[in-house]
């Protein structure tokens, strides 16, 4: 695989290739969802909601968690998780800003 030489891109396009690459994986969709529709943080339901092993689970959340979208405290034995709402407002109003964009025509005859 080729190395990706970021430093040619701006920090924009750095950034939404990153939240894209986080977001890329259906299962962190998925414990996105159900992180976002509970009211308080999630410990061992993910499992049983998700329907992955428990290890799976443990890498994609580490994945969100390293991005910065979901944080996690520690409460005994387990580590509950819960969205980073200053972080989702953020990776929202970047990813509406890239979609927002005008196309210059809207012909779609072209291909």
């Amino acid at each position: 695989m080729g190395i990706t030489k970021s430093e040619i891109f701006s920090d924009k396009q750095n950034d939404i290739a990153r939240i894209a690459k986080v977001l890329g994986h259906p299962a962190r969709i998925s414990i996105l969802e159900y992180l976002i529709k509970s009211t308080s943080c999630i410990c061992g339901d993910l499992v049983e909601e998700i329907g992955l092993a428990q290890p799976t689970i443990s890498q994609h959340l580490k994945e969100l968690k390293n991005a910065g979208i979901i944080k996690g405290t520690i409460e005994g034995t387990s580590v509950c998780y819960c969205i980073d709402t200053e972080k989702w407002k953020a990776i929202q109003q970047t990813m509406n800003l890239f979609f927002d964009q005008h196309l210059v025509s809207d012909k779609t005859d072209c291909c």
